[in-house]
């Protein structure tokens, strides 16, 4: 390996798990995949350039790309994006150091995959809703309609104020709503900061493989019944970013 080069860590994975062929690390070009065995573990990892940042989106892709494609054929443990050692000897030494608790986590993950289910909000048939199940709002509403921004600017506050309100109500019991759909067939279950204002669920899930096909199922069931007012994402098959990951396990 070269003086000014290290390891990227992608994630942590039992030790009979081989990088595919065309497996792409991150770095451009992107770096050859290799599994560095310890035990029962291994951590899949790849060379990259010291001199040269980590983080472009590229980067991030490739880096979800390797885990969530591990994650299709065998449990796996994210390491932190970023995480970046000087050799196989460090590698070595943090597989050795939590060997039992890697190695119990990757049992408790086998066969497990996680989905998430994010959904947003229509703009336009939201602020219709809120309005018209709140006379203030529809009062302040109708007071701003065809004046000038500067003249009614108090009103238009206090309208975005009751309009953020709303929102944030909705969104608690929409997800409440969906991981009360979704609980009969999950493992687990974990809500998801909002990446958006205008966001009406977000959570992840952890799914036994085998109840998969029905899982998907019950989620484009639960979306089709809010299709005028929620647009519904299913995301996944995904490696347990929300429910466990390496970092967690050597605090």
């Amino acid at each position: 390996m070269a003086e000014e080069s290290g390891l990227f860590i992608y994630g942590i994975v039992p030790s009979d798990v081989e990088p595919t062929a065309d497996a792409a690390g991150v770095g451009d070009p992107p770096g050859e995949v290799a599994a560095i065995r310890h035990g029962e573990l291994a951590a899949l990892v790849s060379e990259v350039s010291l001199t040269e940042p980590i983080g472009r989106p590229a980067d991030l892709t490739a880096y979800q790309e390797m885990l969530d494609g591990t994650a299709a054929v065998a449990p796996v443990l994210p390491v932190r994006f970023g995480t970046v050692v000087t050799g196989p000897d460090a590698v070595a030494d943090l597989l050795d150091a939590h060997h039992d608790r890697f190695a119990a986590a990757l049992d408790e993950f086998e066969g497990r995959i996680q989905y998430t289910v994010h959904g947003r909000y229509d703009e336009a048939r939201l602020i219709a809703a809120v309005l018209a199940e709140n006379p203030a709002a529809a009062e302040l509403a109708d007071q701003v309609r065809g004046h000038p921004e500067a003249a009614t600017r108090p009103q238009r506050i206090r309208l975005g104020e009751i309009i953020s309100q709303a929102v944030e109500l909705r969104r608690e019991a929409e997800n409440r709503q969906l991981v009360d759909a979704l609980d009969p067939l999950v493992v687990a279950s974990a809500p998801r900061a909002p990446s958006n204002e205008l966001d009406a669920a977000n959570a992840a899930f952890l799914v036994d493989q085998d109840r998969e096909d029905e899982f998907v199922a019950a989620v484009e069931e639960y979306a089709e019944q809010r299709r005028e007012l929620i647009r519904m994402r299913l995301l996944g098959p995904l490696a347990p970013y929300d429910f466990v990951s390496a970092h967690q396990l050597t605090g």
